[in-house]
Parts: structure tokens; C-alpha cells; sequence
């Protein structure tokens, strides 16, 4: 049994206890989880915190739910009713069963946050994906979950198996189930699975990651809000980043406005949602928040774009997540939107900043969550690391996931038997608690011997007034083991050269870190979470 950690082993400034060598929150939570012990679903925790009497479904209210394409709100009220009789219908008419599996194949849209909460309030399991991908991709994430249904749309419909039952959201047959008259109670225990989501996979094979309705809870731990909040997701629904940020659809003092365009992402879309929604917080990826800066950069002597930063006079917060952002960009954020916000990175719920003066730690992405844990481990050695020190990054708490569906060896691999999660990240943990990401341990690169950190290289890369994306990745050599080199997309026209690119590296870098190849290439692609994907 591994010792435990007294309040007054644990440095109140860091977190850091030297006797387990293991760093833990300093933070309560507001209100206290409940006991595990206690039949509760997600949905039900989450709409424990409602006002009393609850609203009609015809009464004034704030919007719940905004598609920000179409303008198309859904108020609170309406929300709720809409939740309800889809629940009972779940149950009654598509003949759901606690323990199934929901695959969801659909874009953005005001009906998914609905049908997340009334699936996860019947007890089924959620498994959302990304409509984006082909017919086989879908094929092999069925495998995984194994669904007795899916919810589709029609464009996406023809990419799922014909022997499947599938439920379009953009049918009669749909919409019919919003207006459904029945009871739907059903007991949910807590450990019970909810949602099934699919990780990028690091391996390059993805996995079915289970969370339980404890992981959702203890991921949302909320009091009622003391102000109403806009948010607008500029993230996909079915990646868990999105996911978390769409389940604040339940509270009554926030609006969700839901960025649903197709195709490559529309700073400029955006940036006029924001006004005339009066946005108060933006969730995006790193990509995005370039695009959002750029688009504000390049027009800053046209009235247009000077008007740019008071059209989103409401902004206060902007959570990046999702990958690694870059301290220039975050400077750059603040030079072209100034007016005290707190730009967030934030990273699977586990440690976030709170308020200003957290935020203004740029690199840093926050301190961690409450009831998390966290120990720093050599890569090599095992030796858990004190502060200041970099190694890979350990979690453990109420939030970490059930495991991989059917894929025991899979999870022993991630997660011991005391509970510890092996991130795969590289970080450290500083004096004052702030957590500190450098990369990624599998994207290292090992150039003889020494260790690279492309996201580094990344960041440098695109500081140039010429480069608008890049991706530095490791290539095979015989005598150094991996050479770092570089994917850049230039400027529209740009006469930017490979040797201009390498020695404008150079110039900054250690030897060991220099650029050795430069493709210059039309785009870079990139998966949900806005990491760029292995050339």
C-alpha cells in the first residue's frame, strides 16, 4: 500500500507532498460530490441544481441552445420539455435499454445536446463520432462499441451498415419524439457507463474510451452560476473537449451557441457570431484561435477589422484546448482583443486557471482540479520528480476513465491498479502548482540522443510574418536516429525558401534542434483536436 499524504505534508503554495512525491489540488469543490454510493445519472445531477418551481415550456427564458449558421434558439424551457419526451421515447418507441450503446453521427446541431441528456437519462451510452469520416473509419468504430442504434443525418446516414437501426435527427420521425407523452424513470448508478468516446489513439489504432456518469460529474462539479454566461463552442461535439462544454446546457444562466459550418473554419463567421450573440466565452482549438488572431492581424488598418475587437466587447474568456498553444499566440491574442481576458488552455479536465491572475500564467495551463492528483515521472528511470523538474505526467482522480471497452491489456498498459493514468504528456509542475505542458513523449524527437520537442519548434516556426501553419515531425536517418523536419504552408504569395526557413531556426535553436528538411506544402492536415496529423 503506497503512503498517504497529510494536509501537513503538502505544501500549500504547490501541492507538493516530498514523502509521496505527489503533487494534489488546493482546490474544494463548490458544491461537495456527492456520495458514489448514490443512484444518479449525469443528467440527473445536473438538472439537480435547477431553480424550483421550474419554468414552462412556454415562459420567457434565456436560450439554451443557438445554432449560430441559422439562428435557430431553443429556450430553456422548451430545452427541458424536449429532453423529457425524448427520454420517454428512447424508451418507449426506439425500445432502449439501460447499458446500450447510441453511436451519433451527426454534425453540430441544437438537437445533440438534447439527445446527449436524454440518452445518459435513460441510462444508454453515448457514443458520439465525427461525421467527417469514411465509411470504413465508421465501420471500425463500430466495432469497438458495438451499438444496437445510431442517430444519424441524412448525409451521413449511407456511411453506416444497412443492417444497424438508425433514427435521423432531421426527420419527422425525429421530431416526433420531442413532442412524446410518457415516463421515463430509470436507476442509474453512478458507475454506470455514459458515454463511449473514441481517442485519437496514440498508437495510431483508435480506442473506445468508457466514461462513467461519476467521471461526467465529478468533470462538472458546479454551484449555481453567480452571472449568466454565453458560450459559443467552435469545437466538434463528438471530441471530448466539445463534449464536456456542451453538457453546460442544463443551467438555466447559460446559453450555448453552437458554431455548426461546414468545411474549413470561418474566423470571420465567428468573430460576427460573437457580436451579435454577445458572447462571453469562447472554447476553440489552437488552429482556430490562430485563425481568429490572423484574420484580426492581417485587416488591422481597415475599419473592418479594427471593429473586430469591439464587436466581441462582451468576451471575458477563451478556452483553447485541445493541443498545444503557443505563448507567442497567446501574446498575440491579447495585443489584438485587450480588455482582461483569460485565455485558457485547457487539457481533459484535470487543471484549469481560475480568474486573472491564473491566466496570465501564458504557457501554463492552470493549476490542477480539484480531487486531482498528479505525479511527475522520469520517462527512463520511474522516479517520481519533484517541482520544476519534467517528466511524464500521471493523473489520478474521480474524472479518470472506467478503462478501454473490451480491451483489458489496452488499459493496463494506461492504468495501473492504484488508479494512475499515464498521460503520455511531458510536463512539470512549478513551485507555485501551475502545470506546464512541453510535449508530447511519443512525439519526441530523438536526435542522437538528444530530445526535440517539435511543439517547439512549432511555436518558433510560426512567430515567422511569412509561415501561417507548420508541423515539424521526426524523419529516419541512420547515423542521428530521427532528424527533425519541417511541414510549412506559406503565405499567399510568399517567396519564403527552405534555406530562409532553416536558418531563420537556426539562428534560435541549439544545434540539436535545427531544421534539416523543409516541405513546403498547400495545407497541413489536422485531427478534431486541432493536433496536426504525421505527414
Amino acid at each position: 500500500m503506497p503512503p498517504s499524504a497529510s494536509d501537513a505534508d503538502i505544501d500549500p503554495r504547490s501541492g507538493y507532498c516530498a514523502s509521496t512525491k505527489t503533487f494534489h489540488s488546493l482546490r474544494t469543490p463548490e458544491p461537495p460530490l456527492p456520495s458514489p454510493d448514490l443512484p444518479l445519472s449525469f443528467p440527473a445531477y445536473a438538472l439537480s441544481f435547477l431553480p424550483s418551481p421550474l419554468p414552462a415550456p412556454t415562459a420567457p427564458s434565456r436560450p439554451a441552445l443557438v445554432d449560430a449558421g441559422t439562428g435557430e434558439s431553443v429556450p430553456f424551457g422548451t430545452f427541458l420539455s424536449r429532453l423529457r419526451a425524448l427520454a420517454a421515447a428512447l424508451r418507449s418507441r426506439v425500445g432502449l435499454a439501460p447499458g446500450d450503446v447510441a453511436f451519433v453521427l451527426a454534425p453540430a446541431g441544437v438537437h445533440v445536446p438534447v439527445l446527449y441528456y436524454a440518452l445518459m437519462s435513460v441510462g444508454a451510452v453515448v457514443s458520439p463520432a465525427n461525421p467527417s469520416l469514411t465509411a470504413a473509419e465508421v465501420s471500425r468504430l463500430l466495432a469497438l462499441s458495438n451499438p444496437s442504434v445510431a442517430f444519424a443525418v441524412a448525409g451521413t446516414r449511407g456511411k453506416l451498415p444497412p443492417g444497424l437501426r438508425t433514427v435521423l435527427l432531421d426527420s419527422p420521425t425525429f421530431l416526433s419524439f420531442l413532442l412524446h407523452e410518457d415516463d421515463a424513470a430509470v436507476v442509474v448508478r453512478q458507475s454506470d457507463p455514459a458515454a463511449v468516446l473514441y481517442s485519437s489513439g496514440t498508437t495510431g489504432r483508435a480506442k473506445a474510451v468508457v466514461l462513467t456518469h461519476r467521471n461526467l460529474i465529478a468533470s462538472n462539479v458546479t454551484r449555481a452560476p453567480a452571472e449568466t454566461e454565453t458560450l459559443m463552442l467552435a469545437v466538434p461535439l463528438f471530441h471530448i473537449y466539445g463534449f464536456t462544454f456542451c453538457l453546460r446546457a442544463a443551467s438555466p444562466a447559460h446559453t450555448l451557441v453552437l458554431h455548426t459550418a461546414r468545411g474549413r473554419f470561418d474566423a470571420a463567421a465567428v468573430l460576427a457570431a460573437m457580436g451579435r450573440f454577445g458572447v462571453t466565452r469562447l472554447a476553440l482549438a489552437p488552429p482556430a484561435l490562430l485563425a481568429i488572431v490572423r484574420a484580426a492581424e492581417e485587416g488591422a488598418a481597415s475599419d473592418a477589422a479594427a471593429a473586430a475587437p469591439a464587436r466581441v466587447a462582451t468576451l471575458k474568456t477563451v478556452n483553447c484546448g485541445g493541443a498545444p498553444v503557443a505563448a507567442d499566440l497567446i501574446a498575440r491574442f491579447s495585443r489584438m482583443f485587450p480588455g482582461g481576458y483569460g485565455l485558457t488552455e485547457t487539457t481533459a479536465g484535470f487543471c484549469r486557471a481560475v480568474g486573472e491572475e491564473e491566466s496570465a500564467r501564458i504557457g501554463s495551463v492552470g493549476r490542477l482540479s480539484w480531487g486531482a492528483q498528479v505525479k511527475i515521472v522520469h520517462p527512463e528511470t520511474g522516479a517520481a520528480m519533484p517541482p520544476d523538474v519534467p517528466g511524464e505526467l500521471w493523473v489520478r482522480g474521480p474524472f479518470v476513465m472506467k478503462g478501454y471497452l473490451g480491451e483489458e491489456d489496452s488499459t493496463s498498459e494506461i492504468l495501473d491498479s492504484e488508479g494512475w493514468l499515464r498521460t503520455g504528456d511531458l510536463c512539470y509542475i512549478d513551485k507555485d502548482g501551475f502545470v506546464y505542458i512541453v510535449d508530447r513523449l511519443k512525439e519526441l524527437i530523438k536526435y542522437k540522443g538528444y530530445q526535440v520537442p517539435p511543439a517547439e519548434l512549432e511555436s518558433l516556426l510560426q512567430k515567422h510574418p511569412d509561415i501561417v501553419e507548420a508541423a515539424v515531425v521526426p524523419y529516419p536517418d541512420d547515423e542521428a536516429g530521427e532528424l527533425p523536419v519541417a511541414f510549412v504552408v506559406r503565405r499567399p504569395g510568399s517567396h519564403l525558401h527552405e534555406s530562409h526557413i532553416k536558418e531563420f531556426v537556426a539562428s534560435q535553436v541549439v544545434h540539436y534542434k535545427r531544421i534539416h528538411h523543409v516541405f513546403l506544402v498547400d495545407s497541413i492536415p489536422k485531427n478534431a483536436a486541432g493536433r496536426s496529423v504525421a505527414m
